[in-house]
């Protein structure tokens, strides 16, 4: 009966409510008029006007209502904890980053938000002190026109532990996810393109995210000052712009990264001050620059990773990074290894000399940058490895592996403009390792050219319906 007369209410007596009490919603006039535990349903139209909810409630869509804010402050703003928001466009929050305005503003726990639509807000979705929530499956499109200070983040949380991020879609904000002082967040099979940083990690330990997406920002993901992160099956592609880098790390500790694709960026991965971590499994394709270590990077460890067509493998800010490669005998995988094996056992009998002898002369002259994609510079790459007369760095991997790792099922990575086919990481992986890397150069060769030859590829979240679930503790 509550459910029935919640629907009825606003679909019969909205007006008059809007009329009587012109600065109230209609839509915060039937949360008002809820007991806790009732399920609020909002009919298909527009809706005026800021709204809280203060009690434990369900509030959901029927065929897509928008609810407009009043561009002051966050459109929505849920304090009481246990609640569920679904199926809505939320539009119009404020301009004040200081105020935190927000398309959803959480202050509380153990709520549940998908399947929305957030649309010319400041920040998406914001979890203020608020731990063991739900977001799945929403849309989050940022102010793209404004400069990245302006913009808030897709997804912001601060201060808040044991929340749960999964299928959600966000582009043009400032940062797609941005965490500070959290723990214990799962992040996993979102897509995020169009930002500053896909995933910023600020003082937030002991989280891990798996099965994303971050391409086409300036940075995939910087991980700063953040210990004991684990992530998995991502893909970093086509970071690219003036210092772009596939992923950051800024004074890290204790990170496994583990089946990870990072393609086709300026840089590959970026460390500084940042050691004690382990890299195992990923494949590092087709990026201007692998790695760029600076020295103060010590005792990383990179085994059984696949390094596949990079225009230079490695770049160390000082002398040398005194990181590991190779791990129980298992070095990586080098496309561009000339050694051999004679004794069949998978791992070449002349250690790898990890530089490149071209990007050591542009260092020393910066004109030479002209001639980075031309034959000349690939073939003084290749000669430097049948002779070493410069030594660039002291840096060697004594096991360098024969054949690629074969890392299983990783996750997709982009689609070509206007076609049908989807091309996984693992298919672009394999086919650079085809032919000398001929068939797989390709597709990320264009890339380089034509930045606009490739659209990113959006997931298209499902999720099961819940049904009569409780949302409470």
């Amino acid at each position: 009966m509550k459910l029935l007369m919640a629907y009825c209410l606003l679909m019969c007596f909205s007006a008059a409510i809007a009329q009587d009490l012109p600065s109230i919603s209609p839509v915060q006039a039937l949360i008002d008029r809820a007991s806790p535990g009732d399920t609020v349903y909002v009919v298909r139209g527009v809706y005026e006007g800021d709204l809280e909810v203060s009690k434990t409630l369900a509030l959901v869509g029927v065929g897509r209502p928008v609810l407009r804010g009043s561009g002051e402050g966050s459109c929505l703003t849920i304090m009481a904890p246990g609640c569920l928001v679904r199926g809505f466009v939320i539009e119009r929050s404020g301009i004040d980053v200081m105020r935190e305005d927000a398309g959803i503003l959480v202050r509380s726990d153990f709520n549940r938000i998908e399947q929305n639509e957030m649309r010319d807000i400041l920040f998406g979705i914001y979890l203020l002190e608020s731990d063991a929530n739900f977001v799945i499956g929403n849309t989050i499109l940022g102010r793209g026109h404004l400069d990245y200070g302006q913009r808030g983040s897709g997804i912001h949380i601060w201060n808040s532990n044991d929340n749960v991020f999964e299928g959600n879609v966000v582009s043009d904000a400032r940062d797609g996810f941005y965490i500070q002082y959290a723990r214990r967040t799962r992040i996993s099979g979102n897509a995020v393109y169009n930002t500053r940083y896909g995933l910023h990690y600020m003082y937030a330990d002991s989280n891990s995210f798996s099965s994303n997406r971050f391409t086409s920002n300036v940075a995939g993901a910087a991980i700063m000052y953040s210990r004991d992160i684990t992530f998995r099956h991502n893909v970093f592609a086509h970071n690219r712009g003036f210092a772009s880098y596939g992923i950051l790390f800024q004074d890290c500790r204790g990170i496994v990264a583990d089946s990870n694709v990072i393609a086709d960026n300026v840089v590959g991965m970026f460390f500084e001050a940042s050691s004690g971590n382990l890299f195992r499994h990923n494949v590092i394709a087709q990026n201007d620059l692998a790695l760029q270590m600076f020295q103060n990077s010590n005792g990383n460890v990179l085994t059984e990773n696949n390094f596949l067509d990079n225009l230079n493998p490695l770049a160390i800010v000082g002398k040398r990074t005194e990181s590991e490669w190779s791990l129980d005998g298992r070095g990586n995988y080098w496309s561009n290894y000339g050694g051999y094996d004679l004794d069949a056992d998978g791992i070449g009998d002349v250690p790898m000399k990890i530089q490149n002898v071209f990007d050591y002369l542009e260092g020393r002259t910066p004109n030479l940058r002209v001639y980075l994609y031309s034959p000349a510079s690939q073939a003084l790459a290749a000669a430097s490895l049948a002779f070493p007369i410069i030594d660039v760095n002291k840096e060697t991997d004594e096991y360098p592996l024969m054949r690629p790792v074969n890392l299983g099922a990783i996750p997709s990575v982009v689609m070509a403009q206007g076609s049908s086919k989807v091309t996984g990481a693992r298919e672009i992986f394999l086919g650079i390792i085809a032919g000398a890397g001929v068939a797989g150069t390709l597709l990320f060769r264009k890339n380089r050219k034509n930045k606009n030859s490739y659209r990113t590829l959006s997931i298209s979240p499902t999720h099961a319906a819940i049904g009569n679930r409780s949302y409470g503790k």
